[in-house]
């Protein structure tokens, strides 16, 4: 099926979404399944990007979101100690084999969640973590023990997600950007990306950084601040602004301490762009 052809069917639907049911035709059972199937393989992707702009294909959102209206709720195996879980979206390697496994290319921990309609690309290495439905893992990232990557969340190659790690998720509104993480990028413990962020390419968080569209990112070098993006090769801290006046309350702020060049990036460990940040 070819992306317009399918496109057309999901336009369709979604535009009587009120009325899409496990009982609606099997072109639109079809469909979805097909934009699942695509999403999984990595052949197609919600947020990619257009030269050096991100563009969002909200018909595969559309996609996602009648999923949950043509599935029932139902008892799925695999959860601790033989129980189940009652959900509509099974785990995308509830039935592989270990020939699959193997295919796949990719390494999953046990307590690992993928769920279905979600890419892991190869070298990838899950830890205990969540990995939610129209995600991206690009290849040789490791996502780290109890991190979560929320539905159509973009998480580029080489990158390290630590643990705790919270990448948000977005579903609608459709023309939304979801948090976009580029390549070669390290996302320190406990921290969190959310509300469409984009972390540039070759980008170093370190712990505890909360980044939210509006949270003020400050160039300690330039005093430049601005939002919802780190520039490539930043190495980012968690600072505070003062408040406007004496009595009132410091606001959370992230800092761009440094910015490095490709070369240094590569050559330097993390601990040490960290550690020098005086």
């Amino acid at each position: 099926m070819t992306p317009d052809a399918c496109q057309k069917i999901i336009d369709g639907a979604f535009a009587e979404i009120g009325s899409i049911s496990p009982q609606s035709p099997a072109s639109v059972h079809d469909a979805v399944a097909f934009v699942l199937d695509q999403l999984e393989k990595g052949a197609w992707r919600v947020a990619e990007k257009d030269g050096e702009h991100w563009k969002v294909n909200a018909w595969i959102k559309q996609a996602i979101l009648l999923s949950f209206r043509l599935q029932p709720n139902r008892a799925m195996t695999g959860a601790p100690d033989g129980t189940t879980w009652w959900d509509k979206i099974p785990l995308r390697h509830a039935e592989w084999s270990p020939d699959d496994w193997k295919h796949s290319g990719f390494r999953a921990v046990p307590g690992s969640l993928v769920r279905r309609g979600s890419h892991i690309a190869p070298g990838v290495v899950l830890m205990p973590c969540f990995i939610n439905v129209g995600a991206y893992v690009g290849a040789n990232t490791m996502i780290d023990t109890w991190a979560t990557v929320g539905s159509c969340a973009h998480i580029g190659a080489n990158c390290h997600i630590s643990g705790g790690v919270g990448v948000g998720g977005v579903l609608e509104p459709l023309q939304a950007a979801p948090v976009i993480i580029e390549d070669d990028c390290f996302i320190g413990a406990r921290s969190e990306v959310a509300e469409g962020v984009r972390v540039c390419t070759g980008s170093v968080i370190s712990m505890g950084v909360f980044l939210g569209a509006s949270t003020k990112i400050v160039n300690r070098a330039t005093g430049e601040i601005s939002h919802g993006v780190v520039p490539p090769y930043s190495v980012v801290v968690p600072g505070t602004l003062p408040g406007s006046t004496p009595r009132a309350p410091s606001l959370a702020c992230a800092v761009i301490v440094k910015q490095v060049d490709e070369n240094t990036r590569r050559k330097t460990s993390l601990n040490d762009l960290l550690r020098d940040i005086s």
